[in-house]
């Protein structure tokens, strides 16, 4: 799977987890979804940290817990 499938997956089972959407969860974090939409859509190649950080911080989460997936463990090159 390539990273940025994971994160994909990843942000999406934490708002099936939490009963949320992507929208609410990156507003919680302080940041506009549109990071996260264009990260969906394909728009944008290479999710940032801070990016990954802030929807965190919207889904009360820390980095270690989003990326404590074993899909994460060996992604392949984007």
């Amino acid at each position: 799977m390539k990273l940025n499938d994971a994160i994909i997956k990843r942000i999406d089972e934490i708002c099936k987890e939490r009963g949320s959407n992507v929208c609410d969860t990156s507003l919680s974090g302080g940041m506009s979804p549109s990071a996260i939409y264009d990260l969906i859509k394909g728009r944008t190649k290479c999710s940032k940290v801070i990016t990954v950080k802030r929807f965190c911080e919207g889904a009360g989460i820390t980095l270690s817990e989003f990326f404590d997936r074993e899909y994460f463990n060996e992604p392949e090159e984007d």
